[in-house]
């Protein structure tokens, strides 16, 4: 069994899926929309097979994304080595990201950044 893919709503579609692919290497769909709901998607594809099911519908609400909250926590990126980790974070930082952690080894080992990225969605940036 494996997961098919994660989904994420999200207010700006367009903006959403190209932050994906600028910073993260998504590669996407032509979109896909119901125009009988207005519900419009896109899939970005990921290297090694992973996707992520991008989503807006008209009339969502957007709820404040404290931190410290139950449900999906973060989307974690493993980018290959440390220094392509050091890399991203430091590019995300300068276009105004805010980086919340890292680049750091945690108590269990891994090698990570986590950065608020688009719309307040955390991203976590793995070796």
């Amino acid at each position: 069994m494996k997961i098919e893919h994660v989904a994420l709503y999200v207010n700006d579609l367009e903006a959403a899926r190209d932050f994906f692919v600028e910073y993260l290497g998504g590669t996407s769909n032509d979109g896909y929309h119901n125009p009988n709901t207005g519900f419009r998607s896109y899939f970005l594809r990921f290297g090694d097979g992973a996707r992520l099911e991008l989503m807006h519908k008209p009339d969502m609400t957007d709820a404040e994304k404290s931190l410290a909250r139950t449900g999906y926590a973060h989307i974690a990126f493993s980018l290959g080595n440390r220094e392509q980790v050091d890399a991203l974070t430091e590019r995300m930082r300068r276009d105004g990201y805010a980086v919340i952690s890292g680049p750091r080894v945690t108590g269990d080992g891994y090698y990570e950044s986590c950065i608020v990225g688009y719309e307040g969605n955390v991203i976590e940036l793995t070796e």
